[in-house]
């Protein structure tokens, strides 16, 4: 499998928080961001959510 590089800025507290579910969980955190990009909606059904917005949310 070729791979490929993400680059993401975010909290501290944030990171710290995603570190501790992903030792909890005994996961990677790019296995918990693999998880997450495997359960959006097809690439073909993208179309039917793109005027839903996004929540808001706080810097957890």
């Amino acid at each position: 499998m070729k791979t490929g590089r993400l680059n993401l800025r975010i909290s501290e507290k944030r990171l710290a928080k995603l570190k501790t579910y992903a030792d909890n969980k005994e996961k990677t955190i790019t296995q918990l961001v693999e998880d997450w990009i495997d359960r959006l909606p097809h690439p073909a059904k993208i179309d039917d959510f793109s005027t839903t917005p996004l929540p808001n949310q706080s810097d957890d």
